[in-house]
C-alpha cells in the first residue's frame, strides 16, 4: 500500500512517516505543495495524507486541481485548521476525510482502512477470498480460522492482492505498491514474495497469468 504524505513539518512527517510504516504502508515523504503535485503525476497512491498550510502550494489549490483533473485519490486532510468552515471548505474541495493536529496515530491509521474501504467498495473491515481472511486493522491474516506469520512484505503484497481480488496485478504494479522513494527492489523481489506467499496460503490462491501479473480469485 503506497501512501502519499504531504507534511511540511520536519519532526511530524518524519514520525508519521515511521508509524504509517510500521501500520503496513509504503510512504513517499514530500514537503510542499509543488512536489506534492509533481508525486501526484507521476505515481499511484491507495490514498493522500495532505496539509493545507504548504511552503509554494496551498493544499486546497492542489486537492482542487486533482479532482478538477480526475484524479480520485482518496484524500484525508491533517491540518492545524480547526474552524467549522476550513472543515467544510476541505470536504466540498474534495478530501474525504478531515482529522486536526495534534494528531493520534491510531486513529489516523483507523481513518485510513475506512477510506480505503470506502474507495474500493467494502464496507466489511476484512478482506477475504475463499477461507482466507485479512484485518487489516489488527494486521491478522488466517486461513480457515487459522493464523498465519507473515513478513512485513508479504503482508503488504497479499493484501495489494485482496483488495484487487479478481483483477490482474502486474509486477510494476505490485512493485509500486510495495516499496517507497528510494528503496532498493531488486530484479525478483515479487516472484520471491509471490513463492513465500503460496508456501502459506496454497499454491491455487495466487494465479500467474502468463505475460501479465498475478491475481487472487478468478480474473474480471
Amino acid at each position: 500500500m503506497r501512501l502519499l504524505l504531504v507534511e511540511d513539518d520536519a519532526l511530524l512527517g518524519d514520525g508519521l512517516r515511521a508509524g504509517l510504516a510500521l501500520g503496513g504502508y509504503s510512504v513517499d515523504w514530500v514537503r510542499d505543495g509543488e512536489s506534492a503535485h509533481l508525486a501526484l503525476l507521476a505515481g499511484e497512491y491507495c490514498a493522500c495524507v495532505l496539509d493545507l498550510g504548504l511552503p509554494g502550494r496551498d493544499g486546497l489549490s492542489l486537492l482542487r486541481e486533482m479532482r478538477t483533473r480526475g484524479k480520485r485519490t482518496p484524500v484525508l486532510i491533517l491540518t492545524a485548521r480547526d474552524t467549522v468552515q476550513d472543515r467544510i471548505n476541505g470536504l466540498d474541495t474534495g478530501a474525504d476525510d478531515y482529522l486536526l493536529k495534534p494528531v493520534d496515530l491510531n486513529e489516523l491509521q483507523a481513518r485510513l482502512r475506512a477510506l480505503l474501504r470506502r474507495a474500493g467498495g467494502e464496507a466489511a473491515p476484512l478482506l477475504a477470498a475463499g477461507e482466507l481472511t485479512l484485518d487489516p486493522s489488527a494486521r491478522r491474516v488466517a486461513l480457515s480460522g487459522q493464523p498465519i506469520a507473515l513478513s512485513a512484505r508479504e503482508y503488504a503484497l497479499l493484501h495489494d492482492l485482496l483488495s484487487h481480488k479478481g483483477r490482474i496485478r502486474s509486477r510494476q504494479e505490485l512493485e509500486t505498491s510495495l516499496y517507497a522513494w528510494g528503496e532498493e527492489v531488486e530484479s525478483n523481489t515479487v516472484e520471491v514474495y509471490i513463492h513465500h506467499l503460496r508456501k502459506k496460503i496454497g499454491s491455487d490462491m495466487i494465479a500467474t497469468v502468463r505475460g501479465l501479473g498475478y491475481v487472487m480469485g478468478e480474473t474480471a
